[in-house]
């Protein structure tokens, strides 16, 4: 069996859909699955529109010698190549992360909601109207949808997909052996965090915590942001914790790595991040937007080093279920039932 991805990022770029495909690149074959890449960055330097034209006789090239086209996002590379796919008569699927409607909107047109109350809104503005209806279409297109949580699964349902074509496989962890090392002023508190610098992360409001705190002038906040994943776990682990601030993760990977080295952690008490702390017994959570409860939780783990190191340890042993070998075993049957 051949699989075609088409990706919006591959190594040395940074990102989730950067790693997923390495991942599938280099496990699938084990499991019978030979896999062709198709990258975006290959067109990225054209002018829009040309990129996206050049992208689809990519796609459609290679296409006709895969049995299944899959599109690791719902608009970039996703049209390109759902229409590629299309054209050569071969299966489609494409993977959802997060609503990329949404993200553009808080990025560059003006949204203010939050996710949830956005797939309920129908007025939204022209841009962000044109991006809805893109991804909803690609995902409308597709034989299958994969998403990597429960609660992407709710929204992409919300887009007017049906739930029975949504599958949810787990993103995989997969910490390289050798991270490198980063020291740390002796007897500072380092807080890290890592991740886009977009709105939804609210660096700015752990900063405001963390940074140039007169009651805790030990603080030292470090946002691995930008920088080689490598590098940012480097951090993760160097860290005295980890905070995810964010009032919106499709699939929180940095949480999740940081739980898997060990880290204590702090997160919002968004729904799967919940579930991922057992409700606090893996980790500690502060309601989101809510400065003041962040600090106290910050405070909680540098005051109580032990109880800290006692929820690390509960959380590395739930992280197991994020193992590479599992996330490759389910795509693995989740393809090969489609051709």
């Amino acid at each position: 069996m051949k699989l075609l991805i088409a990706t919006p990022l591959y190594p040395p770029e940074i990102g989730g859909p950067a790693t997923y495909a390495k991942l599938l690149v280099e496990g699938l074959p084990g499991k019978g699955i030979e896999v062709e890449l198709v990258k975006f960055s290959e067109v990225r330097h054209l002018p829009k529109l040309i990129r996206h034209y050049a992208y689809y006789r990519r796609v459609l090239k290679a296409a006709r010698h895969a049995d299944i086209v899959l599109a690791l996002d719902p608009v970039s590379v996703g049209l390109p190549a759902m229409k590629a796919a299309q054209k050569a008569g071969k299966p489609f699927v494409v993977k959802i992360v997060g609503d990329y409607a949404w993200e553009q909107g808080q990025q560059r047109f003006g949204v203010t909601q939050n996710l949830d109350e956005f797939v309920e809104t129908a007025r939204v503005s022209f841009p962000v109207r044109i991006l809805r209806r893109i991804q909803t279409r690609v995902a409308r297109s597709a034989v299958r949808v994969i998403v990597p949580s429960e609660y992407l699964k709710d929204i992409v349902t919300a887009w007017g997909i049906a739930p029975e074509k949504i599958q949810v496989i787990n993103n995989a962890i997969n910490i390289p052996v050798r991270l490198p090392a980063f020291g740390k002023e002796s007897g500072t508190f380092l807080i890290v965090s890592a991740g886009r610098d977009v709105p939804w992360k609210h660096f700015d409001a752990l900063r405001r915590v963390g940074e140039n705190n007169p009651k805790h002038p030990n603080w030292r906040v470090h946002i691995a942001s930008g920088v080689p994943r490598e590098e940012a776990l480097g951090w993760m682990k160097a860290a005295d914790v980890f905070v995810l601030n964010s009032s919106y993760e499709g699939f929180p990977h940095a949480l999740i790595e940081a739980m898997t080295l060990g880290t204590p952690v702090v997160a919002t008490d968004a729904k799967f991040h919940r579930n991922l702390l057992d409700n606090g017994q893996a980790g500690l959570l502060v309601p989101i937007g809510d400065e003041g409860a962040l600090e106290e939780r910050l405070e909680t783990v540098e005051q109580d080093r032990s109880g800290a190191a006692v929820r690390a340890r509960v959380a590395q042993e739930r992280m197991k279920r994020f193992e590479l070998s599992s996330m490759l075993e389910s795509t693995a049957y989740f393809l090969k039932q489609i051709v």
